[in-house]
């Protein structure tokens, strides 16, 4: 049974393309590198050869679980969302009750998850204390040290 994930259309194109350059131009070059470790001889004390099936067997195993994933992918339709509340591609403001900081993120899936560009996963501590959250609320959010409370400040969509 695979597990269902919520993709954006860009987070979708983006799994997909790494499938297709994973199948399409590296599966061979591991196949070709093979065959040459092959024809260097004897195949019981040829490292290379050995390096070329575990880098292969790696490889299958990326393919495996991408396909896993785009199997329970499906594509969220903004336009049905829930603007009151934080969900799924909600950009959410918060302040920190304790600092007085500010900050904004978009919640996405797990794949999209970028911190640099102020994209958390919803399965992220801070991802699932605001989820279902609306604005004026406070989300406690469990850390390591203890539980820092944000204010939620606003809420709009990506």
């Amino acid at each position: 049974m695979s597990n269902v994930s919520y993709y954006t259309a860009e987070g979708l194109k983006k799994l997909r393309a790494e499938l297709k350059q994973l199948k399409d131009i590296e599966r061979p070059k591991a196949s070709q590198a093979i065959g040459e470790a092959r024809d260097k001889g004897d195949l019981s004390e040829n490292a290379e050869y050995d390096a070329a099936k575990e880098a292969q067997g790696m490889l299958e195993m990326k393919i495996d679980k991408l396909d896993e994933l785009l199997a329970g992918a499906r594509l969220i339709d903004e336009s049905q969302l829930d603007s009151s509340k934080a969900l799924v591609l909600s950009i959410v403001k918060i302040r920190n009750q304790t600092n007085g900081m500010e900050i904004t993120y978009t919640l996405v899936a797990d794949g999209e998850a970028d911190l640099a560009a102020g994209k958390i996963s919803v399965n992220s501590p801070i991802g699932k204390g605001l989820l279902g959250k609306s604005v004026g609320e406070v989300a406690e959010i469990e850390v390591p040290n203890g539980v820092i409370k944000f204010d939620v400040l606003e809420i709009s969509r990506a």
